[in-house]
């Protein structure tokens, strides 16, 4: 699985070859479109031919030149028959998605668009042909290619991510095509500015003709909430100045309406009145915040001392052996944990009860960690819910919802805290637990902390200031915690930080320099023996080697082996990397068992590349969504490869 685009939801990467054989396996499109068509008729969305085979990447033993574009002429026939079933039941309407037209794409890329619709152009006269992007500006050069593919009749654009197409869309539009303009955000739950939206589209109107302008979502409404209708303990405040998909369908309508005509003057003036509600509400606004952010400028706050002399301080205080074990930070979730923090959040049990409970889970987890012998330990993180959302309940600026639920992948959901004002830390959110945790060992225990990008990446934002704005208050937060925390070691995840990565390869700079920045300002104040590792995952970090590199931090583990070690390649390939680092060396999605022999082989890998002085033994991630029964058999055999590989590098000595 890899995340779909830079959202937080996730698609199954097929993996094709050269002798890949297509088939129509599934007729789930059709027989879905059947279901609802005893009460609607729906418009089918499929995903698009090219931006299947774009999204692809080569399977296992696969050369990675592999042209996966060079499987276009076999997939084409498929997607016929599909479109054919489907004008068979009846549709009017066929929506392709072809997203990867939003990215930088080569002119054969772009050629492929072409020569697919126009082979398809026979099985799909007779139908209404929608092509939809969405997530960002479309290119000029892709927006040429889009308005000109054979047999469309319509052409969807994200209007909120993609304002820029707008100039595109008035400068040139096809005569007679239909315009889906997506004005309403698909992807964020704030109540639409309508005044605005309806001013858009009646520009819209003179380009498209008043006949050819739809009214859109800018993206499918699979990323946002379902229904405030859901959220009864919600602060009616903030309740006003939000939308979720229901909601959300209903702008749509009244756009369509008032563009109609027929426009609900009493919604659009409630919609005036909340749009001014937020705007003037003290509780968005905190002058104390504002003014440290704004003093931010003009450093890039970096340690005083290069991490080199740094990891000879610590290591002097630490005494750690060679090829220093840990793990990410979470052991397994039991149900009766669960149960415990539900039980108080509902105040069946006191305070003192949930302390206990908490306090008897970390002890077992060092317990066992010492046990295993693992160097560097963590307390397990008993007490949290979610990493973005426990730090969020205890942060001022956020608000969280019952039933926000929005789909990760499969039946997997989260549920993303609301930031709706400025972001500030109250009182400490981890000292407690993590003095408590390190009174129970003499071995080194590391703080953990979520660091600010991915807080932000895994939220609904604010969208009346910029993101690096609010991720630098975040930051700034976090600074507080970490130097409250100081001790000998604090671990700063950054697991989404570059899912935030913007589609668009020309702004990709800025996006990074704001969130390694807002990483540094985290820990950029503490003494060269506290050890600052971070920890990254569900990504391919490869193209970012070096924006890594530039987040100082002493210590990273990061996610390796469930994709395959494609992170090895970049130190083959000449990266130099100074700081301690822990690819992972195994995969903690499933509950497979890895073998010592398998460990020490991942092991022998990475001393092919790394020295042997920086080289961490961790998991790939956290092991929260694991049994016991699979996570101490996997960290036994784990620490025995590392002592096996110590054992043969002091014989090599």
């Amino acid at each position: 699985m890899t995340k779909w685009f830079d959202t937080n939801y996730h698609f199954i990467v097929p993996e094709l070859g050269p002798s890949t054989k297509f088939s129509y396996a599934s007729h789930k499109a059709v027989s879905e479109y059947k279901e609802a068509k005893l009460g609607i008729d729906t418009a089918p969305v499929l995903i698009g031919p090219v931006s299947y085979l774009l999204l692809s990447k080569p399977a296992k033993g696969v050369e990675k030149s592999f042209s996966l574009l060079s499987l276009l002429g076999s997939i084409l026939p498929i997607y016929k028959e599909v479109v054919i079933e489907l004008k068979a039941a009846g549709a009017s309407w066929i929506q392709f998605d072809e997203p990867t037209l939003v990215k930088d794409l080569d002119a054969h890329e772009l050629a492929a668009f072409a020569s697919a619709y126009a082979e398809l152009e026979l099985a799909l006269s007779g139908l209404n042909v929608l092509i939809e992007t969405y997530f960002a500006d479309i290119p000029a050069e892709s927006y040429k290619t889009l308005t000109s593919l054979s047999g469309v009749t319509a052409y969807g654009f994200d209007l909120i991510r993609g304002a820029k197409t707008l100039d595109l869309i008035r400068s040139s539009f096809p005569s007679g095509k239909y315009l889906f303009a997506g004005v309403v955000d698909g992807r964020n739950i704030w109540a639409d500015d309508l005044a605005a939206s309806l001013s858009t589209l009646q520009s819209l109107e003179a380009v498209a003709g008043k006949d050819k302008l739809v009214v859109s979502t800018s993206c499918s409404l699979m990323h946002t909430a379902v229904d405030l209708v859901n959220e009864a303990k919600l602060d009616d405040e903030i309740k006003s100045w939000l939308a979720f998909a229901a909601q959300k369908v209903v702008e749509v309508n009244a756009l369509a309406k008032a563009l109609a005509g027929q426009k609900d003057e009493a919604y659009f003036a409630a919609n005036v009145a909340a749009l001014a509600s937020r705007k003037s509400s003290p509780r968005v606004t905190n002058e104390e915040v504002q003014k440290v952010v704004a003093a931010l400028k003009g450093s890039d706050h970096r340690r005083a001392t290069n991490v080199s002399a740094r990891l000879d301080a610590q290591q002097k205080k630490l005494n750690l052996a060679v090829l220093p074990t840990t793990t990410i930070g979470s052991f397994p979730q039991t149900m009766e944990l669960r149960r415990v923090r539900r039980e108080y959040k509902a105040k069946k049990i006191s305070e003192e009860e949930y302390v206990s409970a908490i306090k008897e889970e970390i002890s077992k987890v060092v317990k066992i960690q010492e046990e295993l012998d693992i160097d560097v330990l963590v307390h397990g993180e008993p007490e949290r819910n979610d990493m973005v959302e426990y730090f969020g309940e205890q942060l001022s600026g956020f608000a969280f919802t019952d039933n926000g639920w929005v789909q990760s992948y499969g039946s997997r959901c989260v549920k993303p805290p609301i930031i709706y004002g400025d972001v500030g830390r109250p009182n400490p959110m981890t000292v407690f637990w993590s003095k408590m945790a390190q009174s129970m060992t003499s071995r080194p225990m590391k703080g953990m902390l979520t660091g600010p990008a991915t807080i932000l990446n895994w939220s609904f934002v604010r969208n009346d200031q910029p993101r690096f704005e609010t991720c630098y208050q975040i930051a700034l937060a976090i600074k507080k915690e970490v130097e409250d925390l100081e001790a000998a070691g604090i671990q700063i995840d950054e697991a989404a930080l570059r899912e935030g990565l913007p589609l668009r390869k020309s702004e990709h700079a800025f996006y990074l320099d704001w969130a390694v920045h807002s990483f540094r300002i985290t820990n950029c104040g503490v003494q060269d023996t506290t050890q600052i590792h971070t920890h990254m995952c569900y990504s391919n970090f490869n193209d970012i080697i070096h924006s890594i590199i530039d987040m100082d931090a002493d210590v990273i583990t990061i996610e390796n082996s469930r994709s395959d070690e494609k992170l090895l390649s970049v130190f083959h390939e000449g990266v130099k990397y100074g700081a301690g680092i822990g690819p992972g060396v195994y995969d903690i999605h499933s509950p497979r068992i890895p073998t010592t022999e398998e460990i020490a082989d991942r092991i022998n890998k990475m001393l092919a590349v790394l020295d042997t002085n920086i080289l961490w033994v961790n998991p790939d991630c956290g092991l929260k969504t694991r049994k016991y029964t699979e996570v101490k058999p996997a960290l036994t055999n784990m620490v025995s490869a590392t002592k096996l590989i110590r054992t043969q590098l002091a014989s090599a000595k």
